[in-house]
């Protein structure tokens, strides 16, 4: 329907405008720098798709908001098409999570996002200057930015059911990089109208930019454990000797917790090994909620995690690990299973946990009297937070 729809209004735009000559030089302009920009990052462009495919974040928007910004309608909305023509074309064709139906309703979602941001913009003659023209571009970009995320959100949500904000708009650092992209198109703009031979530069950044995602992705990738979206173990290891140096310094303490899903193996056994990916990476992001924001977790592997909590004392530690405690006994996870879906129940989870210095003075140290305490909280009956310190 949405593909329907934006084939449509693209169609009646394109025939119910007359161009001029400026305008086609525009149109080619945008056209050919998003075609040499898309060339020049190919294969950056794949390997950020394998590593991290969001379906609305990406460069397109730095050339597809200028055209809304400097084209008639009609022209902005071939603009779109084409760019997106070109990128299935030289970058995504053969990518099995980029079928090309998700390309066509990505397409569609430009389109009517060109559309709707430029209603407000239209009947303009160049770029409008001063306060209040500077005003329209802003709400441009915000409803460009708002109608684009939303008309995909919902396809996600109707595709694969998923609720969660992070899932149906991507994170932080992906809508921030769709506000850049608006920004560097909005440049792009104004160079065309009043310095059309400096709107190559723009290149420059936009490549810088492309990259430097795709570093951040890579970072991103070697860090993070790809079931549950807490630290890896090496990682959380690295940060942790880093804080360690840092707490040995300057003299305050530094605690750490080890956690264990008790009775993970039975979760397993009843409602099968995808359902139990599902729980831990569940009582992950409850762990995460549930710590002190500068805090880091980890898994440290299987169903232990590991919890560092930089400046905690005694007294701070296992108030920390009760609320993860209860937090994870509140817990009521809905899982797919081959009879259906169902609802794990029950869970609870064994902590241990060691301050420095008292508990040692090295990682190695605290993280062996950290789990001895947590084998004592299991051999107490589990579902408890034991604190030892270093015998």
């Amino acid at each position: 329907m949405v593909e329907g729809l934006a084939a449509a209004v693209a169609v009646i735009a394109l025939l119910r405008s007359n161009y001029e000559t400026t305008e086609f030089v525009r149109f080619g302009s945008l056209l050919g720098l998003a075609v040499l920009q898309a060339e020049l990052s190919r294969s950056v462009e794949r390997l950020r798709r394998t590593l991290c495919d969001r379906p609305h974040i990406n460069m397109t928007s730095v050339w597809t908001f200028a055209g809304v910004l400097v084209l008639p309608q009609g022209l902005a909305l071939a603009l779109g098409l084409l760019i997106y023509l070109h990128l299935w074309l030289r970058v995504w064709r053969g990518m099995s999570h980029r079928p090309a139906y998700r390309v066509v309703y990505c397409a569609a979602a430009i389109v009517i996002s060109c559309l709707a941001s430029g209603a407000i913009v239209s009947g303009w003659n160049g770029l409008p200057v001063g306060f209040a023209g500077s005003l329209k571009i802003v709400e441009a970009a915000a409803v460009f930015t708002v109608v684009n995320a939303f008309i995909v959100a919902l396809s996600v949500y109707l595709h694969t059911g998923a609720r969660a904000p992070r899932s149906l708009f991507g994170t932080g650092d992906d809508n921030l990089l769709e506000i850049t992209t608006l920004v560097l198109g909005t440049s792009t703009a104004l160079g065309i109208v009043h310095a059309p031979a400096l709107v190559p530069f723009v290149l420059l950044p936009v490549l810088v930019l492309h990259r430097s995602v795709l570093v951040r992705q890579l970072e991103i990738a070697a860090n993070i454990d790809g079931k549950t979206g807490v630290l890896n173990a090496h990682a959380w290891h690295a940060l942790s000797e880093r804080e360690l140096t840092s707490a040995a310094r300057a003299k305050s303490k530094l605690g750490v917790l080890m956690l264990d899903l008790d009775h993970f193996k039975q979760v397993n056994d009843v409602y099968g090994h995808l359902a139990g990916d599902v729980v831990l990476k569940v009582v992950a992001e409850t762990i995460s909620e549930h710590v002190r924001d500068y805090d880091s977790v980890g898994r440290f592997g299987g169903e232990e995690f590991v919890v560092l909590l930089p400046g905690a004392t005694e007294t701070d530690v296992l108030p920390v690990a009760e609320r993860v405690r209860r937090a994870v006994m509140a817990l009521e996870v809905e899982v797919a299973t081959a009879t259906g879906p169902r609802v794990v129940r029950g869970l609870s989870v064994s902590i241990g946990a060691a301050v420095y210095p008292s508990g040692g003075t090295v990682l190695e140290r605290l993280l062996h009297v950290a789990d001895s305490a947590l084998y004592q909280a299991k051999n107490s009956g589990r579902n408890r937070v034991v604190a030892l310190a270093a015998a």
